[in-house]
């Protein structure tokens, strides 16, 4: 009899209590509203809330990455190239992260395409070619200022192609051949100095002796006499024969 008197409580208790538990992962946050107002944030675990009265969002505390599409971009010395870039990002304040903004993933997409235009405008070709680093430092300032408002930290950003006009290409691989031939030549002109040096040396040191010029040349006459299609013609100081002597001795 007491059985048949609650089991009409007992059910639909069973129904109310079941709808309302939620299970949020270890990576997730629940955001509860209360008939429409924020009320609190809950932790990771099996939770419940008031079925009908309360209703919650869970967001994800992972870091996220988006990808910013290829778009083209007009330097400060107006050279137009083409930049995409990816954006690291996490949401550290979950009830902001839904209550501030609409769509907090697509909103850091579109400032940091903002921002990088700004950056790369602002800046030369040369320094964003070289200066990748930096570039991405600097956008990365300008979102996380106005991202950290809608409770998201900007981890990084990374630059991952710039692409140039088919002539800018051309330009500076003629640039960059120029500059390999100059060192080419500065290296040969250093080479040829040294050795100059050393001949005039070497110079010095055989006009102290006569019979080492002519000991010089018969080695020098013996080297090309290797190869016997050569003629030599032979011409002998008229002091030879005392030379000899004195190598002779």
């Amino acid at each position: 009899m007491v059985v048949e008197i609650l089991t009409p409580i007992v059910i639909p208790a069973l129904f109310f209590v079941a709808a309302g538990i939620r299970l949020l992962y270890q990576y997730e946050r629940g955001v509860v509203f209360t008939l429409g107002k924020f009320s609190h944030v809950k932790e990771p675990g099996l939770r419940w809330i008031i079925p009908v009265i309360q209703s919650m969002v869970k967001v994800d505390m992972r870091i996220k990455t988006a990808d910013i599409p290829r778009q083209e971009v007009i330097t400060k010395d107006n050279i137009t190239i083409l930049v995409n870039a990816v954006v690291y990002f996490r949401v550290v304040k979950p009830a902001d992260a839904i209550i501030k903004i609409e769509d907090y993933a697509f909103a850091v997409r579109q400032y940091t395409q903002a921002a990088l235009r700004d950056v790369i405008g602002n800046s030369d070709l040369d320094f964003v070619l070289t200066e990748r680093v930096k570039i991405a430092n600097s956008i990365k300032e300008i979102v996380d200022t106005e991202t950290s408002e809608w409770g998201v930290d900007i981890e990084s950003i990374k630059i991952q192609e710039i692409e140039l006009p088919a002539e800018m290409k051309r330009a500076i691989a003629k640039q960059a051949e120029a500059e390999r031939v100059r060192r080419a030549i500065i290296i040969a002109s250093e080479g040829e100095l040294k050795a100059s040096e050393n001949l005039r040396k070497a110079a010095d040191n055989l006009s102290k002796s006569p019979v080492s010029v002519h000991l010089r040349t018969l080695q020098t006459i013996r080297d090309i006499a290797a190869d016997p299609s050569e003629k030599i013609v032979l011409f002998l100081p008229s002091d030879y024969e005392e030379i000899a002597k004195r190598v002779l001795k």
